[in-house]
């Protein structure tokens, strides 16, 4: 059995795309097409998505959200606005899939018997090594 999430939800009806110039590959083709395509999502007024699920995602995707809580992915990197439109979709699930992995649990461990000697021998050895450092008084 995996831990492996697996986003199931459609919310392409809540995307909202916008085109402009993209400064990606195309030649003049730049200057002229739209192509550079930007996938906008108001994650807190989706109907899709759980409370619990919009404040994990807020939470792990916080530096990618606007003040007005909106998750926006870019893609330029084709010349044709589909491709790109295509990519932006992927790159979103892909996020929102991360962002809603569960984290796993730390399992709390106990040094070893080993371990707490060797910590010990170390320090021994370290002090003494300053211990050597001083000036004999003579």
């Amino acid at each position: 059995m995996t831990d492996q999430y697996h986003f199931t939800k459609d919310l392409s009806k809540e995307f909202e795309f916008i085109t402009s110039r993209s400064s990606g590959p195309g030649g003049q083709n730049v200057n002229k097409v739209n192509s550079k395509v930007e996938l906008r999502f108001a994650i807190f007024e989706s109907e899709q998505l759980t409370q619990k699920e919009k404040e994990r995602i807020f939470l792990k995707l916080y530096h990618r959200i606007s003040n007005d809580g909106i998750l926006s992915v870019t893609a330029q990197t084709e010349r044709s606005q589909l491709k790109n439109k295509e990519i932006a979709i992927k790159k979103f699930y892909q996020w929102i899939e991360i962002a809603l992995q569960p984290t796993k649990t730390r399992k709390k461990t106990k040094p070893t018997k080993a371990s707490k000697e060797r910590r010990l021998d170390e320090k021994q050895a370290k002090s003494q090594k300053k211990e050597n450092r001083k000036k004999l008084n003579l």
